[in-house]
Order: C-alpha cells, then sequence, then structure tokens
C-alpha cells in the first residue's frame, strides 16, 4: 500500500497546485486584460509584471491589499510544502524550471546562507519559500519576514510605478493592439514548459510502500 498524507498536508498541496494553475493562466492573460480587469488579473497573479501594468488602472487600497494577499498565500502554501516534503518539493521545483540556469543556483546559496534575508528580499520567489520551509525556518519568523518583505516590494513598485504612469499606459497599450497574438503565444509557451512537468502532488508522493499512522504524519 502507498503512503498517504495527512488530509492538512494533501490540502496544502492541493491549494499549491491551483495557486500555480491560476497563476499561469494570470500571467499568460494579463498583457491583454489588466487595463479593464486588474483586480481579476491580480487575484490571479500578482507577480511583478502585473503588479506593476496594473498601477495606472486600480486605486491603492485594491493594489496592496490583493497584492498582499495574493502573495501571502502563495508563499506560506509553499513554505509548508517545503517544511513537510523537503528534498521532493525542491526536485518537483527544479523540474518546472528545467535546466537549472545559474541565477537558481545563486539564490538557493544565498538562501542557504542568509534565509531572513532572501525572504524578505525576495518573498515572491517560489525558491526562496520552499528552500526556508525544508530549512526548518520557524512558522512565526517566516511569516514575520515573508510580510514584512511583501509589504516592502509592494511599497516601492506602488511608489516607482506611479513616477511612470503615462509610459506603463502606453506599454498596455500597444499590446492590446496585439493582445490576443501574445497571449497565444504565452499560453503556448506554458503548454509546452507543461509537458515537461510533473505536479505537486506526484513530486512528492512516497516512494515507499509500508504506510505510516496519522501520529507519524504529525
Amino acid at each position: 500500500m502507498t503512503v498517504r498524507f495527512h488530509p492538512v498536508r494533501r490540502a496544502v498541496v492541493v491549494f499549491t497546485t491551483l495557486l500555480f494553475v491560476i497563476g499561469t493562466i494570470g500571467t499568460n492573460l494579463g498583457p491583454a486584460l489588466v487595463d479593464e480587469h486588474p483586480l481579476l488579473v491580480l487575484m490571479l497573479s500578482s507577480r511583478n509584471r502585473n503588479l506593476f501594468a496594473s498601477i495606472p488602472y486600480v486605486d491603492a487600497p485594491t493594489f496592496f491589499i490583493v497584492g498582499f494577499l495574493r502573495l501571502l498565500a502563495a508563499a506560506c502554501a509553499l513554505f509548508f510544502v517545503g517544511r513537510w516534503f523537503g528534498h521532493r518539493a525542491l526536485e518537483w521545483t527544479e523540474s518546472q524550471i528545467g535546466e537549472m540556469p545559474a541565477i537558481y543556483r545563486w539564490t538557493e546559496r544565498f538562501t542557504s546562507r542568509f534565509g531572513w534575508a532572501a525572504l524578505f528580499l525576495m518573498p515572491g520567489s517560489n525558491v526562496v519559500c520552499l528552500l526556508v520551509g525544508h530549512l526548518a525556518m520557524t512558522p512565526r519568523r517566516f511569516f514575520t519576514t515573508a510580510t514584512a518583505g511583501i509589504a516592502t516590494r509592494l511599497t516601492v513598485l506602488w511608489f516607482g510605478g506611479k513616477q511612470v504612469e503615462d509610459q506603463i499606459q502606453g506599454v498596455v497599450g500597444w499590446i492590446n493592439r496585439y493582445q490576443w497574438w501574445v497571449v497565444g503565444a504565452l499560453f503556448g509557451v506554458s503548454i509546452f514548459q507543461t509537458a515537461r512537468r510533473r505536479s505537486p502532488i506526484s513530486a512528492t508522493e512516497p516512494t515507499h510502500t509500508h504506510e505510516h499512522n496519522d501520529n507519524q504524519e504529525n
């Protein structure tokens, strides 16, 4: 028999997978929808480019509240996946990226040495959140550092974006002339990459065959 996940752990992995899927959709649809449906785009994906592109089209409370909650939800989910599943979670992340670029290895080394600083500077990084969980950072320290890092990132993006608001609108307007070509190309890339990936659930599925009781899962 295969090992059964604790229900909470499985729920977190499923939630992480859902965030990954809707994040991919939001990233690909962002160029076409951010001017007319910025709230929807931010709810789907609060990557830097979506956050930055949304600035001319949302008010400050929407930007900060939605962006903060979306980033924090993904960060917390990935932290606990890394904390509970360790190397399997990191192997899954590597399978998403494919051949490891130098920046990934640098991020991994930096996080291993300066976990809290890496988290503060890159609170939206999947790799960093998984690693600090795997490296056994306490949940309290993670939450404190991640919230401070996310708040700082949003503040910098908001006030920086306000300085170039007209330029952002110009770029979005140009993209809108070719929006569905852009969206189609982005989805094409995503489909190609997805064909090479495994889901977090399959990556974290234990490979041995004896069964643990619930006490061992806690």
